[in-house]
């Protein structure tokens, strides 16, 4: 069995639009949430959201590459391009090695929407333009950059609630790990328009504390109201440890291990055992102790249930006097939702290579069935030796991975 380690990174997120904006966001505990005045005029409960500037590929890439590309594959893209150079993979590595895709994505609202809307603008399909099937399928994302970047190995798209990005990882690392690939770009994308959240608005889902946006977002706090809709891209170049070595590549960490878990129950409730089950998995198959993590990205959104059950199981497990650092970084993201499980694993790369822990902000009542975690409101220096990344989606869909300096 192969080592697979991560040899780049790329960030587009509301925290910033590189690498180096993110960390430092994340170091100051910067929240990346304001009010969006089109959730507003279209009678949204809550017109919170993350914020992000509008990228410009005009300069970048060429009218019949952009054409098929929505919102989330313009993040995907950047998010790629950084952790391409990272890696130091080139346009020679690109044409001349098998290098596969795998990117989380589960929806893609605002295509399809604009695609109704003028047909029945137009009333002739053949008005649609060439580009919108390709914008408004859920594979949008991995047909628009393996095309772009001529990926020739495995391609496709994860659909897995809020629990995509992560499970493209685990699963590229098994690909990685059974000698089917030497090389996969793995990441997550999300949307962040108002057009794919007015359902999830009208569940009762997010918060509506809109006088003071950057605090909303409150995970594992006694006073949270619902989670902070967010979004953007990020990516991870997953290689295998020869491979790596071979062509001297940059080692940012390597992936030890990836638990999964269906709760088996209510479609958009969480549990406590399915979530349990997933860490345990993941913390059997890479053969430590609890004691071994030193930081746990929490999934923990800022609903009222889902950080009750997670806080729960992290406790069952870690729970006692050597309890990990445990934060939630939706606390100043929101919830990346598609993005989510491949954007944390990129925050906490960055903590683990800088030698801190991001705060839980906005934690000022610790709900009791936290009060168990270590969960720290400040940035603290700490020594990341191995994190634990947790990420969870409706039906029920539970991810953990863990992942390592190497020696």
């Amino acid at each position: 069995m192969n080592r697979v380690v991560i040899t780049g990174m790329g960030i587009y997120s509301c925290l910033g639009k590189n690498l180096e904006e993110v960390k430092k966001s994340l170091y100051a505990g910067k929240s990346g949430i304001g009010v969006d005045p089109i959730r507003i005029s279209l009678g949204f409960r809550s017109a919170l959201t993350g914020l992000l500037p509008e990228p410009n590929l005009k300069k970048m890439l060429k009218r019949r590459m952009r054409i098929g590309m929505g919102q989330e594959s313009q993040y995907a893209y950047l998010a790629t391009l950084e952790a391409l150079e990272m890696a130091k993979v080139d346009d020679h590595y690109l044409d001349n090695n098998t290098i596969g895709l795998l990117y989380g994505n589960d929806s893609t609202a605002k295509s399809v929407i604009e695609g109704i809307d003028r047909l029945r603008e137009v009333k002739d399909t053949t008005l649609l333009g060439s580009g919108n099937i390709f914008k408004s399928m859920n594979s949008t994302i991995t047909m628009n950059l393996s095309t772009i970047f001529r990926f020739k190995g495995i391609n496709f798209t994860i659909s897995a609630a809020c629990a995509s990005g992560s499970h493209s990882i685990g699963l590229g690392y098994m690909f990685i790990k059974q000698g089917l690939q030497k090389m996969i770009v793995c990441g997550g994308a999300q949307e962040v328009n108002a057009n794919g959240m007015g359902s999830f608005d009208g569940l009762g889902a997010f918060s509506i504390k809109m006088d003071d946006p950057t605090k909303a977002s409150k995970p594992f706090d006694a006073n949270r109201d619902g989670l902070v809709p967010s979004g953007g891209g990020a990516t991870v170049v997953l290689e295998s440890y020869d491979s790596a070595i071979s062509r001297g590549a940059n080692i940012l960490g390597e992936v030890i291990s990836y638990g999964f878990s269906s709760n088996g129950l209510h479609i958009s409730q969480p549990s406590v055992e399915g979530p349990t089950r997933s860490l345990q998995m993941a913390l059997d198959l890479a053969k430590i102790n609890p004691s071994e993590i030193d930081y746990i990205n929490a999934h923990a959104t800022s609903t009222p249930l889902g950080d009750k059950h997670e806080a729960m199981a992290i406790s069952s497990i870690f729970g006692g006097d050597n309890c990990p650092y445990v934060s939630s970084t939706k606390s100043m993201t929101g919830h990346e939702c598609w993005m989510a499980g491949a954007s944390e694993v990129v925050y906490s790369l960055l903590m683990m290579q800088n030698s801190f822990v991001a705060p839980n902000i906005n934690l000022t009542e610790v709900a009791e069935e936290a009060k168990p975690l270590n969960i720290p409101t400040e940035a603290k220096k700490h020594n990341i030796n191995t994190f634990l990344s947790n990420s969870f989606g409706f039906g029920g869909t539970n991810s953990s991975l863990i992942i390592r300096k190497t020696n």
